[in-house]
């Protein structure tokens, strides 16, 4: 027989702990946010249609960017019991500077476009959090404003060979002139990929008002005043704008980019080199040799080639080939701290993060930003604590194993059907 008795009211009190009323709104949504899939879904709440969709969407059937994703879910890890690891490291070195965490900003392109604070909010962040920020030559923010953003952290500059190598060169020139540490030369785009989401939603370089746009714009008047009140989009490598995002790529880039290419910009610039959008392991063998410090295994998001190689599922292959001598990164489809862990424990020296910041620039600006990158650390501390791993260099292959729903078909059953 249960005993039962009245409440007492000083229980009743202890019970009715209420907590203290957040009155600023924007730190009320981003402290809800408790993973980076809660900041996507609030930055597509604020952002208009066509300029979310521009930074959610990749290539055609959106293939590449599912499978990766999908391969970091396919992940089983393996912790090590009682092997105390109360106090986590979470730094690392990189390309011969420090990292206080083992990922730092990707580059990425038009991004005032998803909030106005755009690359100004991803370097300041990056500064305050000890890790490397790189700016896009399709930035919005100019090197020199990067460079005043994060004067005294890690600013890492990715180019493209245009159509017009000057405005390489001269990209090139200005960065090793600000003191940029590093140079991310990128292979993956001699033209743009087919992005339908942008062609069904027409969207352009400036955005265009539309009925549809305006519709769209509505519900989200803070979006449509930032961008009217703040100066006009500045890009790092276009004089002029106009067109399609696609449109814009191809009229810039080149398909005729090469190995000559490679040799020259090595010639100019003065720090740490590495080639962007290595996607085999004979390519990253052939940079190697060539003597470049490092590769960055990565199929753009999902936005060039769809069914391209999953970075992840290459990493091992690559870092057996090339490990000793260069640092391999990743990218690609991260989404939480577990995948981090994995790509270092699988051998990648460092992971680069870009939809996962700019879901939070979106949600909430510079704030967003530092919002991504608590939850990244909290994850990573969180997953090297219930692995048993004190600190970076501790994470090993054994950790971890690569499940997988896609199997090659076997060769025999491709020479049967010849």
């Amino acid at each position: 027989m249960v005993q039962r008795q009245l409440p007492k009211v000083g229980e009743l009190l202890e019970l009715m702990q209420f907590k203290k009323p957040e009155f600023d709104a924007r730190k009320r949504r981003l402290d809800a946010a408790l993973t980076i899939a809660d900041l996507r879904t609030i930055a597509k709440r604020r952002t208009p249609k066509a300029a979310f969709d521009y930074t959610d969407g990749a290539a055609e059937g959106e293939l590449s960017l599912d499978r990766a994703r999908r391969a970091f879910e396919d992940v089983e890890f393996h912790p090590d019991i009682l092997r105390p690891a109360a106090d986590v490291d979470t730094s690392c070195q990189i390309l011969g500077g420090p990292s206080a965490l083992p990922f730092g900003i990707a580059p990425t392109g038009f991004t005032r476009l998803m909030q106005t604070e755009g690359e100004t909010a991803g370097a300041s962040a990056a500064a305050t959090a000890g890790i490397p920020f790189t700016l896009s030559t399709l930035g919005t923010t100019s090197i020199e404003g990067v460079k005043a953003a994060n004067p005294v952290g890690r600013n890492w500059f990715q180019l493209y060979v245009m159509k017009d190598r000057s405005i390489s060169y001269g990209l090139v020139e200005r960065a090793a002139a600000a003191g940029f540490d590093t140079l991310h030369f990128t292979v993956d785009t001699p033209i743009a990929g087919a992005r339908l989401r942008d062609k069904r939603n027409g969207f352009s370089i400036p955005p265009q008002l539309t009925v549809g746009t305006i519709v769209n714009a509505i519900p989200r008047p803070w979006w449509w005043i930032d961008f009217l009140t703040t100066p006009k989009l500045e890009f790092a490598s276009l004089s002029t704008t106009g067109g399609t995002v696609g449109e814009l790529l191809n009229a810039a880039m080149d398909p005729t980019i090469s190995y000559d290419d490679l040799d020259v910009i090595r010639g100019m610039w003065p720090g740490k080199i590495v080639v962007k959008g290595v996607q085999n392991v004979t390519d990253a063998a052939r940079l190697v040799d060539l003597g470049v410090d490092g590769i960055v295994l990565s199929n753009h998001g999902g936005r060039q080639l769809d069914r391209a190689p999953i970075p992840f599922h290459l990493l091992p292959k690559v870092v057996r080939e090339v490990g000793k001598d260069a640092t391999v990164m990743v990218d690609t489809g991260i989404m939480n701290g577990a995948d981090i862990v994995a790509s270092i424990a699988l051998g990648a020296k460092f992971t680069l993060i870009g939809r996962a910041y700019l879901y939070g620039l979106m949600a909430g600006g510079r704030q967003g930003v530092d919002r991504t990158i608590a939850i990244l650390r909290s994850e990573i501390e969180r997953t090297m604590t219930l692995l048993g791993v004190s600190s970076v260099d501790e994470l090993e292959p054994r950790h971890v194993t690569q499940l997988t729903r896609l199997v090659p078909v076997a060769d025999e059953a491709v020479d049967a059907r010849v």
